[in-house]
């Protein structure tokens, strides 16, 4: 396995070498690198290594202005000083991290996941889109409010009291926590995109959820799930079977 480190400290990066040679004396550290400039430059002019470990925060950007600037993305492990926050937000995201100062054992747990993921020859880093939106929960980009025209009157209506969004009859409708239903001018796909997937979660085609709606979760046939939502909805409101897994995950960060 050959690996880099993007790194601006420099005894950081040169603990983290040695506890890689300790853990597995083949692993090859090609490179270490101190900045997002000289990383940008070295994967302009090198072959992709197995596996990054990639500092977020830099003296000069960020880990996502290099992903941005790599157009075949190699396996990521991000090394992080970041709050708690953000760390779910990477690990919903299924990209390993590690808190710095970096553990031992953690370290032999990411490695150990990019040998199984290495070896079954699936995807670790999920597509551009998905660091984008990593990108936003770090630096809080995620839509806060909507205005919402009602007649001649207009709503301001926070996220946070958003209980769920669905889909009906051509229409996108938004429930509040005190019931109150209203219609949205945005598709479930633009909503899915702007809104935080720290707490809202598409469990189907026809609907959005906030993580606090959910009042009850009980299995249902064909492997899905069964929601009871509050405010209380008159529609069955089914987890789809591809979708469960996630779900889990989800709730479970």
């Amino acid at each position: 396995m050959d690996v880099i480190i993007v790194e601006d400290e420099r005894l950081s990066a040169e603990r983290l070498r040695h506890l890689l040679h300790q853990i597995d004396r083949t692993i090859d550290v090609r490179d270490m690198l101190p900045s997002l400039h000289s990383a940008i430059e070295w994967f302009r002019d090198n072959s992709p290594p197995d596996l990054v470990f990639l500092d977020i925060q830099l003296g000069d950007g960020t880990a996502f202005d290099l992903l941005r600037s790599v157009n075949n993305s190699p396996y990521i492990v991000f090394t992080t000083a970041y709050d708690e926050y953000a760390l779910k937000a990477f690990k919903y995201n299924s990209i390993e991290y590690l808190l710095k100062p970096i553990d031992k054992p953690e370290l032999e747990k990411a490695l150990a996941k990019f040998n199984a993921i290495n070896l079954q020859n699936s995807a670790l880093i999920p597509q551009f889109n998905t660091i984008e939106r990593i990108g936003k929960v770090v630096k809080g980009e995620y839509k806060k409010r909507f205005l919402i025209k009602i007649g001649e009157q207009y709503l301001n209506v926070s996220a946070e009291d958003i209980a769920y969004l669905h889909y009906e009859n051509g229409s996108c409708l938004l429930t509040t926590a005190e019931g109150k239903e209203l219609p949205l001018d945005y598709s479930l796909d633009q909503l899915e995109d702007i809104l935080n997937p720290m707490d809202f979660f598409r469990i189907n085609r026809q609907f959005l959820i906030r993580a606090d709606a959910i009042h009850e979760i009980h299995t249902y046939f064909n492997s899905r799930l069964l929601l009871r939502l509050t405010p209380v909805t008159g529609k069955e409101v089914i987890v789809s079977r591809d979708r469960v897994s996630d779900f889990k995950r989800w709730m479970d960060c």
